[in-house]
C-alpha cells in the first residue's frame, strides 16, 4: 500500500490543529486496515482485543511521557474539553460529599475565555461557584500573582479549577498555582487542552488534569483525563439529591468510565489511536524535555520579531502571562489585518485569524509546527513591518 503525503504545511490554526505528517500516514493506513484484522482501527469492536489494547499503550505511553505517579488514574471520554466543564463540576462534587457529606462551594479562576465558560457551567449547574481571582481586565491580558487571590476555605471548597493555556486570549500560567491550595488541602484541577504536552509537568500536584486532543496531540473527538484516585469515589443518588448536588449522565460518570477501562460506551478508537500515535513520535523525538525546549524557542523568535516593531504591531499580554502556544496580536492602521492574513496566505502561511469574539491576529505554534515553519512565519512578519 503506497503511503499517502503532502507538502509541508505552514498552518497556524487555533484547533483543530496541525499534527506530524508522520502520524497522520500511518493512521490513514490503519484506518483501512489494522494489524490482522480484515477491517480498519475505525471500525473494530471497542471492546475488542486489539481496541483494548490501543486504549492500554495509549495511558502507558501518557504515564511515561508524564512520569503519572501510581497515585492517579488515567482516562478518555468522548468530547472536547467543554465536555470536561460540567462533568468536572459534578463529579468532584459528588466525591467531595463522599468525603465530608457536604456539597461544598468549588472556586474557579477567570483568566480568559475559557475558564469564564466552565465558571459559568458550573453556575448553569446550580453549584454557586465562587471566584477565586478575575483575570486583571475585562480583555484577560494577564494574570494575577496567586497571593491577590481569594483565600479559600479547604473545609468547604471541593476545588479549584484553572485554564493553564487560554487559547483565545493568549494567556498561559507560567507555573501551576499551587499556592491556592491551602497546601494540598484543596485539590487543584486544570484544562489543559490547549498547551497538553507542550511542557513538563509535575502531575502529582493535580487531583484532575483533563485536556481535549484537538489542540495539540490529536483529532477531536477525545478527551484525556488524569485523576487522583481518592478523588473517584462518591456517594449515590439519594445523597445526592439530598444535597442538591446534579447527577452526572453515566456516560460522564468518572467511577464508572474508569471501572470500563474507558469503554463503558462506544469509545472513538481510532481519535484514541491517533492520539497514541502521537504520543510514539513525542517519545522518539526526546519526549517533554526536547519538545519543551523548541516551544520555549519557537515562542521566543516570534514574540522577538513582534517586539521590534512596536508601532505597527500590538502585545496586549502581559509579558509574564505570555502563551507560548497562542501567540496574539493587533495590527496598527485600517485595513492592515486583513492585508496581512491576504499577504500571509500568498505565502501559504495559513490559519491567522484571531478568533471571532476577539479578532485580530493569533498564530498558534502547537508542539507540530516546527522552528523552521516559525522561522519562515517571522520572516515574512519582518517583510510586512518593513514595507
Amino acid at each position: 500500500m503506497s503511503v499517502p503525503t503532502r507538502p509541508k504545511a505552514a498552518y497556524f490554526g487555533a484547533g483543530p490543529a496541525l499534527l506530524p505528517t508522520s502520524v497522520l500516514q500511518q493512521a490513514s493506513i490503519d484506518l483501512i486496515t489494522y494489524l490482522s484484522n480484515p477491517v480498519g482501527v475505525g471500525e473494530i469492536s471497542h471492546r475488542s482485543k486489539d481496541a483494548i489494547n490501543i486504549i492500554d499503550s495509549t495511558k502507558a505511553h501518557l504515564s511515561e511521557i508524564l512520569n503519572i505517579p501510581d497515585t492517579h488514574e488515567v482516562f478518555f471520554l468522548q468530547g472536547g474539553g467543554t465536555t470536561g466543564f460540567s462533568s468536572v463540576a459534578t463529579n468532584l462534587l459528588a466525591s467531595f460529599a463522599a468525603k465530608t457529606g457536604k456539597k461544598g462551594q468549588p472556586a474557579y479562576a477567570i483568566t480568559g475565555t475559557w475558564s469564564k465558560k466552565s465558571y459559568e457551567e458550573a453556575a448553569r449547574l446550580g453549584l454557586e461557584p465562587q471566584v477565586a481571582t478575575n483575570g486583571i481586565n475585562s480583555k484577560f491580558t494577564g494574570i494575577a500573582p496567586v497571593d491577590q487571590w481569594k483565600k479559600l476555605d479547604p473545609e468547604t471548597t471541593p476545588y479549584i479549577y484553572y485554564c493553564d493555556n487560554e487559547t483565545v486570549n493568549g494567556v498561559e500560567f507560567h507555573a501551576p498555582p499551587v499556592e491556592a491550595t491551602c497546601d494540598g488541602k484543596i485539590p487543584l484541577v486544570s484544562d489543559m487542552s490547549s498547551n497538553f504536552l507542550s511542557k513538563k509537568i509535575d502531575v502529582s500536584k493535580f487531583g484532575l488534569i483533563f485536556a481535549g486532543a484537538q489542540k495539540n496531540v490529536g483529532i477531536a473527538g477525545i478527551t484525556i483525563y488524569i485523576i487522583r484516585k481518592d478523588l473517584i469515589p462518591q456517594v449515590g443518588t439519594e445523597e445526592l439529591n439530598k444535597l442538591n448536588i446534579p447527577i452526572t449522565p453515566i456516560a460522564f460518570h468518572y467511577p464508572t468510565v474508569v471501572k470500563n477501562n474507558s469503554a463503558y460506551n462506544t469509545i472513538p478508537i481510532f481519535t484514541v489511536h491517533v492520539l497514541n500515535l502521537v504520543l510514539k513520535n513525542l517519545l522518539a523525538n526526546g519526549g517533554l524535555a526536547a519538545q519543551e525546549k523548541e516551544n520555549v524557542e519557537k515562542a521566543q523568535l516570534l514574540y522577538g520579531v513582534l517586539d521590534k516593531h512596536p508601532q505597527l504591531f500590538n502585545l496586549p499580554v502581559a509579558k509574564d502571562s505570555r502563551s507560548k502556544m497562542n501567540v496574539v496580536f493587533t495590527i496598527n492602521g485600517e485595513g492592515k489585518e486583513e492585508e496581512f492574513v491576504k499577504k500571509a496566505g500568498e505565502q501559504e502561511l495559513s490559519g491567522l485569524k484571531g478568533h471571532r469574539s476577539v479578532g485580530g491576529i493569533r498564530a498558534s505554534i502547537y508542539n507540530a509546527i516546527d522552528l523552521e515553519t516559525v522561522g519562515k512565519l517571522t520572516k515574512f512578519i519582518e517583510e510586512f513591518a518593513s514595507a
